[in-house]
Formats: C-alpha cells, structure tokens, sequence
C-alpha cells in the first residue's frame, strides 16, 4: 500500500494534483474570502451609517449619507465581479487552456452574446449615471417611469447596484427594476419637500375668515410639537384654487423635511380642519392632500374633531 500510494503521487495524476489541483484550489478559497472581506467592509460601512443616524437627532438621513450607502452597495457588487473575472482568468492559466482553438467558438458566441448583451450593458451604463449624478440614494422616496409598463413604480430606494434598483412599496412590494428601463425619475426626498393641503370650504363661507383662521394656524403650526419637526418654514395659505358649484378650495403649502410631505400634511390639514371647526366655518368632509392618493377623511372624524374642539371651548370658558 506504500508502494502504490508513493507511485500515485509520483503518476500523472497526482503530480497534476499537486502543481496544478493545489494552486486552483488556493484560488478558489482566496476568492471565497476577498468576496467575504468586501461583504464584510460593506456592512461595516452600512452598519456605521446607520448607527450614525440612529444616534444623530435628524428625523431623515442626509443626501451625503444616501449616496455614500448607494456607493458602498455598488463597489462591493462591481468588486465581486472583478474578482470573479480575476479568479476565472488565473485558473485558465493555470489549467493551460488552448485560446488558439477556442477562436472560432469564441466569435460565434461574442457575436451571439453582443446582441442579448446589449440591454446589460444599458443597464450598468444607466446605474453608473444614476450614481454619479445622484439622482437618488438609499432611503430615498422615489416614483420612477419604467419603460413598458404603464403605472409608475413608488417606493422606498432599498437597494442601488448598477444594474437594478429595488423599491419597497408603502404596501410591502419589493420592485427590481433594471436601471436601463427607467425613463424618468421622480425624488419625492431630495433635499427638502412640499406638502400641499386642500381645504374644500362652502360657497356660504365667508372667504375673508377663512384666510383669516388659517393664517393664524400656519403661523402657528410650527409651535406645534409633531409637526413642528417635519416642517422647515411656516406654513403658506397661497388662497383659493379652485371653484365649484357648492365648494370653494383653498390650498395650503408647506416646505417640510425630505420624504416627509405626506406625514406633515396629514398633520397640517387635522390642524386647519380642527382650527375652521372651532371658528365655526362648515367644511367639506373629503379634505385631501394633493400629492399622495390620501382616504378622505370620514365625516364621523370630522364631527369627531369639531366635538373635541367644542369641549375644549368649553372649558376655555370655565
């Protein structure tokens, strides 16, 4: 048995094993752990972002944070890929492969290649772009027209590489959208916001009081202990938007913090609702906000409110 186990790593094959088996072996685990090392520094990197913000006092993540995120999600995937080229080109070195007769083979499958490939390379050149112009990061709250399909994708950036961009949906939907799909984006949090609020009133109304309540509410509005975080400037009442046969609308605006439009104008329009309630002035039930698909709000909370704002009258006067 010594014999034989002495002859067979002095054969062919174990002399192979140990010149050439060895060496693609160590390739293989030195791969395994750079693309572990990557992982690794990329979480760490996403990880100490987090922590940042959690430990920080701001109620949304900074634009510089966004896009340094978005950048360490897309060297880690394009340096996995650079080491897996790597990695395939030293074990074809080591194996010896022929390239003289892979020529033929090889033209014929660029060629085939070169036409299902061409929608890749789209898709990494538009994530390079994406990228590069920031045009949105983790975190962000975008709405992106994708080619093909006839309703817009709306979510939360929860993933950028360069070649997909994932949404989460308010509803739990995770998108995968390839990158040279998108023909138009929409960043509903960069930078700053705007929350529109529309207050449908009756004709019967006096219009003088009705601006009148709401600028004091929106001067108001910032003392006010939740939305006085989401709003960056006082709230603006820019007057009468539209008119009907028994309602006039009067809008209300207001810059708040990115993605929090929504949040603020829903706090905004109780706000005025709660504000017109108390003065006295009827109101429709189905004051929406314009930039979201908001449910109307119930006449039964209506009533609701104007029954708290009465009790609080009435113990102003005691």
């Amino acid at each position: 048995m010594t014999q034989r186990w002495h002859d067979f790593w002095r054969g062919d094959i174990g002399e192979w094993i140990i010149t050439r088996g060895l060496r693609v072996v160590m390739l293989l685990i030195a791969a395994v752990l750079a693309v572990r090392f990557v992982t690794w520094v990329a979480q760490q990197v996403t990880r100490q972002l987090d922590e940042g913000f959690a430990e920080s006092d701001a109620l949304v993540r900074s634009e510089a944070t966004k896009h340094r995120q978005a950048v360490a999600s897309v060297i880690q995937w394009v340096s996995i890929v650079v080491i897996a080229i790597w990695v395939i080109v030293q074990i074809g070195g080591v194996l010896q492969f022929s390239v003289g007769g892979l020529v033929a083979p090889a033209a014929v499958l660029g060629a085939a290649l070169g036409f299902g490939a061409q929608q890749l390379v789209k898709d990494l050149l538009s994530g390079f772009f994406i990228i590069v112009e920031k045009q949105y990061g983790f975190g962000d709250l975008v709405e992106l027209t994708v080619s093909g399909v006839a309703t817009e994708a709306r979510g939360t950036v929860v993933d950028v590489t360069l070649r997909v961009t994932r949404l989460r949906s308010s509803d739990g939907e995770l998108f995968t959208i390839p990158n040279g799909q998108i023909v138009k984006t929409v960043n509903l949090s960069k930078d700053w916001a705007r929350a529109v609020v529309d207050i449908p009133v009756s004709t019967s109304a006096d219009l003088n009081r009705v601006n009148e309540v709401l600028h004091q509410e929106c001067e108001r509005a910032l003392d006010n202990p939740l939305l006085g975080q989401l709003l960056l400037d006082a709230p603006t009442v820019m007057g009468v938007e539209s008119i009907a046969v028994d309602t006039v609308t009067l809008r209300v605006v207001a810059r708040t913090l990115p993605g929090k439009q929504f949040e603020a104008g829903r706090q905004l329009r109780v706000l005025v609702i709660r504000a017109l309630a108390r003065a006295g002035i009827v109101t429709a039930a189905d004051a929406t906000v314009g930039l979201v698909d908001d449910a109307a709000v119930p006449a039964a909370q209506v009533a609701e409110e104007r029954a708290d704002g009465a009790v609080q009258d009435a113990a102003q006067r005691r």
